[in-house]
């Protein structure tokens, strides 16, 4: 399959001419490293499953990268086809991705905790051709569940799954044990082939309040003109250490752990299980300088027992993103971690559209999301798309470089959801100040944003509503102080029916449903609140839930 952007040639003139894009890909700043400074570490990863750390220059990286492209033209994969990758924050994640762009074909990220029915739905949406997963990651299984939906992804040729055993379907027996530059003319097979940069590299799903997600299309162009942004803002260079937590196959740990690193020369240090110590601990013996992530990782490093006992006065930044951070969370991380720390607003069809820098004054670190970057513009507009007056509410809507390309195969969603003169709208709602700062104050659109994650409430509640023993329910936000919302379900039963926590565990469970996913306050109701029309009046629910965040009560899921 051929994935085609909705991407015009007026767009491509105005923002070259601009100078926003460079009409470069991620390769080409790639093999400038690889030539002026080969030995330099290109990547190190803190593997869980095998406890292993494993280092790789930009030469080593390289030559492995090469064999993979040509592992990948053995396998059959060819130009637009699209490589679908469930991995944790692993080295052969960053590999994966450079060795599509040497084929001109598409990245699928897809985040770990996804299960059947979001990799099922994922998959056979963009026609995979490759799936790529771990053996075994946190206990779970991913050969198998490839192998359960197998039936339903007609297009899938190949699984690879690494750390398996030494078969035809591993990844290592595939990409990388055999020296397939020895058996193959790698210039002449790979020319041609490379990516250019208005075709799309990057294909990520977004959750928002549809049934389904949708696969958000990226070019070279739309990624690296954010990236170009983000590193002169943050006074990044190539002696930056880099350190990324946050999924890989999310888009705040794709730029940081993916393009910046890449794009700089730097290095960058991947961690695949988030515990507070061993981040701090990876701070001080990588000697990281810069790192980027949800609300809960900054505030779970400041709050940590273990702050006090390593070294980290070479740490200099910490973006947070996927939420606003709490002022108070700001200040105490910078006592705690000696950092700065900045507020970033954005999402993943307009990458980073606002945030704070070390310019500004604590009053904006603090107290706003940010203000636009080169090329951005943002506009803050009522129900009727009229732009609002200072200081009053509307719905944030974004145009300039860093917006994406549309939706993959749904026309109809892109132009909804960006108008003709390029206007994407976020469903977010926002105030803006006299000095054009932002601050995030609700949302139009139905989510939970759990640790940085959108919850898609419609698919949720779409699936409690098939369970016998619910008549109506409703999923709401709960505040919480470390993940930013948890969900509360609120339902009303069928008459003789019972219903309880455990239930609506088993029944998720069963559906292999995302734990992220999964309501963790359960209230049953006799009625809901309505509206006169029979609507479901949410805004009643979310001050309950609200009252409930702050006791603290609820289920856990991790």
């Amino acid at each position: 399959m051929s994935i085609t952007p909705f991407l015009t040639q007026q767009r491509i003139d105005e923002m070259t001419a601009a100078g926003h894009w460079k009409n470069k890909t991620l390769l080409d700043h790639f093999d400038q490293h690889v030539s002026e400074r080969p030995e330099h570490i290109a990547v190190v990863d803190h593997n869980s499953e095998t406890g292993l750390r494993t280092v790789l220059s930009y030469r080593q990286l390289n030559t492995t990268v090469t064999r993979m492209a040509l592992g990948l033209l053995n396998l059959g994969i060819h130009r637009g086809d699209v490589i679908s990758c469930q991995l944790p924050n692993w080295w052969e994640f960053l590999a994966i991705h450079l060795a599509a762009l040497k084929i001109g074909a598409v990245t699928n990220p897809m985040m770990p905790i996804f299960r059947h029915r979001e990799v099922a739905y994922m998959m056979a949406f963009a026609e995979s051709k490759i799936a790529i997963v771990p053996k075994s990651f946190r206990g779970f299984d991913y050969p198998a569940m490839v192998a359960e939906i197998k039936s339903e992804l007609p297009q899938l040729a190949h699984t690879l799954v690494i750390g398996g055993p030494s078969n035809p379907d591993s990844f290592e027996t595939a990409l990388l044990n055999t020296r397939w530059e020895d058996e193959m003319d790698a210039e002449a097979s790979l020319a041609g082939l490379a990516a250019t940069p208005n075709e799309v590299v990057q294909l990520m799903y977004t959750s928002g309040t549809t049934g389904s997600p949708k696969g958000v299309m990226h070019t070279s162009n739309t990624l690296l003109s954010c990236t170009e942004t983000f590193i002169s803002s943050y006074h990044l260079n190539k002696d930056d250490n880099l350190y990324m937590g946050s999924p890989l196959a999310h888009q705040t740990g794709f730029l940081v752990g993916i393009l910046i690193g890449m794009y700089l020369g730097a290095k960058v240090v991947y961690s695949d299980v988030w515990e507070a110590g061993k981040a701090l601990q990876i701070v001080q013996d990588e000697h990281i300088t810069f790192t980027m992530g949800a609300t809960p990782f900054v505030a779970d490093m400041s709050y940590s027992p273990d702050v006090s006992k390593y070294d980290t006065s070479h740490f200099h930044t910490f973006v947070t993103g996927g939420a606003p951070i709490p002022r108070v969370v700001a200040e105490d991380a910078r006592k705690a971690l000696g950092c700065g720390v900045y507020g970033a607003y954005g999402m993943t069809e307009s990458l980073i559209a606002c945030i704070c820098v070390p310019e500004d004054a604590d009053d904006k670190i603090f107290n706003t999301d940010g203000s636009v970057r080169m090329g951005v513009k943002l506009r803050l507009v009522d129900s009727e798309g009229n732009e609002v007056a200072q200081g009053e509410e509307g719905e944030v809507q974004t145009a300039g470089p860093f917006n994406c390309c549309g939706y993959l195969k749904r026309k109809d969603l892109t132009d909804e959801a960006i108008d003709s003169e390029g206007w994407l709208s976020s469903g977010d709602l926002a105030r803006k100040d006299e000095d054009g700062y932002i601050r995030i104050s609700g949302r139009s659109k139905d989510i939970i944003i759990r640790g940085g994650e959108n919850v898609p409430i419609v698919e949720v509640e779409q699936f409690l509503y098939k369970h016998p023993a619910i008549q109506e329910c409703a999923l709401v936000g709960m505040p919480d102080p470390r993940m930013g919302e948890r969900g509360c379900l609120f339902v009303t039963l069928t008459p003789g029916s019972e219903f309880d926590e455990k239930e609506l565990q088993r029944y998720l469970g069963e559906a292999k449903m995302a734990k992220q996913y999964w309501p963790e306050r359960l209230e049953i109701r006799s009625e809901l609140p309505r509206t006169p029309s029979g609507k479901i009046q949410k805004f009643k629910l979310r001050e309950e839930a609200k009252a409930f965040g702050e006791e603290g009560d609820g289920l856990a899921y991790g």
